[in-house]
């Protein structure tokens, strides 16, 4: 059996809210017999609907939940996996001998709190990668100014940029950086699906719908003061108010977002998928497995530099699955942009959803994209989604290997307003627009300029003061 955990990154790195939802995909890997540790009981109907898609018995499985912490129960507190009442709860549920029935820890995010609840059942051997990840091995990995040097030691490409850690520094990587081209991309160490990205653009002419980042900046004229104006505005918010080194990096128009991900292990690494992120309105929208439609070049390109920068992070002492991101650029080149050194958000699609129940090795071929709920749909709740696929023939059909597959709860934020993901498994890009279509003709009731791109998708404005 296994210990399943499922946190997020630790709130003393960022600050993330509510992910009650989010990390209830960790019961997408469970098996029979395995204990899931959770900051809050599970939604009892996704984890029905989840387990009877995987065939784990849930009187099989066994959900824990530490002490709510400063959190409330809406994200793990790291600090609850080590209180003792914790310990000797986990200690009484797996009962005398059960502690030598465990054969693996695995976390969500890689934290010290999880190194340190392994050493405190006495299982530390269990958790892979503990000792880097006790250190704090879990903010190196995952820091996107630690990547550059790693990959650049690595000699994987990355795009023209800078490592910044002061507002002058900043402003003359900008400048330079802005000479070359029209627009920049202004990144924070730690924040993902481009929420923590700026598009700081001086060409208002180029491109950027497609591209991931979720906050957008037009420079007031061409002059080096309207940089530094910029900077004086966004240092306090790129560097999380100085705690952290803030990346700039050129800007590439029309590239396309793929990623190549892997598994570093004691002996090596493998390759374990390849795939497509796609955003609209610079929002993470959609990701598609396996990787199709690309050149031999490319694909040859992104398994190479996903590999090396994956024995790179080996080398340090990580262990465990992640994510090399890359953008293909408009004369076929792959470039690196970040590793995600964590069981990313595309785990439990290929690994689960697509190999698993899907297959999509088998023939006819299949793929299986997710989708991120648009911020235009008013979706009431569980039971009105599934209602609704069903009535419009899109519900999973295991003969046909086709339809959608709900891929964590659809727990409602305000009235018919959920942020939730879906998967559709289909055997063209024809079948999966026509699937989508008629989703969005049943649930698209949000006004498009209700919303900013900036905005989080389906969590309420706060009022204005």
């Amino acid at each position: 059996m296994r210990i399943l955990i499922g946190n997020h990154i630790d709130p003393a790195i960022r600050d993330r809210g509510d992910l009650r939802a989010w990390t209830q995909r960790i019961v997408w890997f469970a098996r029979e017999g395995d204990l899931i540790v959770l900051c809050d009981e599970p939604d009892p109907q996704f984890f029905t609907y989840a387990t009877s898609l995987t065939g784990a018995e849930p009187a099989n499985l066994r959900v824990m939940v530490p002490p709510a912490g400063h959190h409330d129960g809406r994200l793990l507190d790291p600090e609850s996996l080590t209180s003792p009442e914790f310990v000797r709860a986990v200690r009484d549920a797996l009962g005398v001998g059960g502690l030598d029935q465990v054969e693996e820890i695995f976390a969500l995010w890689p934290s010290a709190h999880v190194s340190r609840f392994a050493a405190a059942l006495g299982i530390e051997d269990k958790f892979a990668g503990a000792g880097f990840f006790g250190q704090g091995g879990g903010e190196l990995g995952n820091n996107k100014a630690t990547f550059r040097a790693l990959a650049a030691a690595a000699g994987v490409p990355i795009p023209a940029g800078a490592v910044c850690r002061s507002e002058r520094e900043a402003v003359a990587a900008t400048a330079a950086l802005l000479d070359g081209a029209g627009a920049v991309v202004v990144k924070q160490a730690h924040n993902g699906a481009g929420v923590g990205n700026q598009l700081l653009l001086r060409d208002v002419s180029l491109a950027s719908d497609h591209v991931g980042a979720r906050h957008l900046h037009r420079l007031d004229g061409d002059s080096r003061e309207a940089i530094e104006a910029y900077w004086r505005e966004r240092w306090d918010w790129a560097s999380a108010q100085n705690r952290f080194p803030v990346v700039i990096e050129e800007f590439a128009p029309e590239a396309v977002s793929v990623y190549s991900e892997h598994i570093a292990a004691d002996d090596g690494t493998r390759p374990t998928e390849m795939g497509t992120l796609l955003y609209v309105g610079r929002r993470l929208s959609h990701q598609i497995v396996p990787l199709r439609g690309v050149t031999d070049s490319v694909r040859a390109q992104l398994r190479h530099g996903g590999a090396l920068l994956a024995e790179t992070y080996r080398a340090l002492g990580y262990r465990g699955h992640l994510s090399a991101d890359a953008i293909v650029t408009t004369d076929g080149r792959v470039v690196f942009t970040e590793v995600n050194a964590q069981v990313s958000g595309s785990l439990h699609i290929y690994q689960v959803i697509a190999r698993r129940i899907v297959n999509t090795a088998a023939v006819p071929e299949r793929s299986v994209v997710e989708y991120h709920v648009p911020p235009t749909w008013a979706v009431p709740d569980f039971d009105a989604f599934l209602t609704a696929v069903d009535e419009l023939g899109c519900a999973y059909d295991p003969a046909t290997r086709t339809g959608v597959i709900v891929s964590m709860p659809v727990i409602p934020l305000e009235v018919n307003r959920a942020q939730f993901v879906f998967c559709i498994a289909y055997a063209t890009d024809t079948d999966r627009q026509a699937m989508f279509e008629k989703l969005d003709a049943r649930f698209a009731a949000v006004p498009a300029n209700a919303f900013s791109a900036s905005d989080h998708v389906g969590v309420p404005r706060p009022p204005a003061s």
